[in-house]
């Protein structure tokens, strides 16, 4: 065999497909590892951002208390309680984020992943390495929900750290007047934070579903935010009836009832399964639509 014959039988072993089509030695599996994605966008701007105000919340709630009139704190809504314990402080500070700030954070993480790639014309590339439809979907979503997860933790870590060195570990105080103890409160606020995490996973699966569905990273977190805003006001208006029920945000503060000793498991099983049933349907959607999406820009 000569230098020419033997050179192309080289060739066509570096070359050879495999069963599935693909070139020998190629994984699907081993594409885009969650550690390569997670280190990506922990290097983003945005990213640090975020989580970065998260963990400075707390402190400006607390600045906020600090130079307020001492005199308004005499009610028994939430803010008035705030400042009782570092339990009651840590309780606020969720309270304050659930409806916006948290939202805001799980539909950047979300709706950015992938209108991001397609914004700056990398996702063609991604898919062209290459990697599976799916897989970089799962990627991205998997990252994304670590990213969100470990957020909503950083910040009921750092109000609950605030709150007991400036407030100290006094009982968790409702605003019925109901005192729980302070072992039993942190066991409660961990389980809120629990709850928090399941009820936003509907505006995970909107942020995902808009990220695939447009080039335009804006467009899919302000959407997101959009149509939880819209939830918040219509179920404010008493004339729908059972109807606000069906809403995703209708149970987004559910949580509230884990302050009281005697804990009614209703609303937060109403809750987790209507942000559950939607998050499924909006991933489904999400799915569809990305595995079908001609990658033009």
């Amino acid at each position: 065999m000569d230098i020419a014959e033997t050179a192309l039988v080289r060739a066509s072993r570096r070359h050879a497909a495999q069963a599935d089509g693909s070139v020998e030695g190629y994984r699907a599996t081993r594409t885009l590892p969650v550690r390569v994605e997670l280190a990506r966008q922990l290097r983003r701007r945005r990213t640090r951002l975020a989580l970065g105000f998260l963990a400075v919340l707390p402190f400006l709630l607390l600045l906020a208390f600090e130079i307020g009139d001492d005199g308004s704190r005499g009610g028994r809504t939430l803010a008035d309680m705030a400042t009782a314990s570092g339990l009651n402080f840590t309780v606020f500070t969720l309270f304050a984020s659930t409806n916006f700030l948290l939202v805001v954070v799980v539909a950047l993480f979300f709706g950015d992943t992938v209108a991001s790639e397609a914004s700056w014309s990398s996702l063609k590339y991604l898919l062209a390495a290459p990697i599976p439809r799916i897989r970089l979907l799962r990627q991205k979503a998997v990252v994304s929900a670590l990213l969100s997860g470990f957020g909503l933790l950083l910040l009921a870590a750092v109000a609950l750290g605030v709150g007991l060195l400036w407030y100290g570990s006094g009982e968790l105080v409702s605003t019925t007047g109901e005192a729980v103890p302070f072992l039993t409160g942190v066991l409660s606020v961990a389980l809120a934070t629990v709850y928090l995490a399941v009820h936003l996973t509907w505006i995970a699966g909107l942020a995902l579903w808009l990220s695939v569905s447009t080039d335009a990273p804006l467009g899919a977190v302000g959407g997101a935010v959009v149509v939880s805003i819209l939830s918040e006001i219509l179920d404010q208006i008493t004339a729908l009836g059972e109807l606000r029920s069906y809403l995703p945000t209708h149970y987004s503060t559910a949580y509230s009832d884990l302050l009281s000793e005697d804990i009614d498991w209703t609303a937060m099983t109403h809750g987790a399964f209507a942000a559950l049933a939607y998050a499924t349907v909006f991933t489904a959607l999400a799915i569809w639509r990305f595995h079908r999406k001609d990658i033009t820009s």
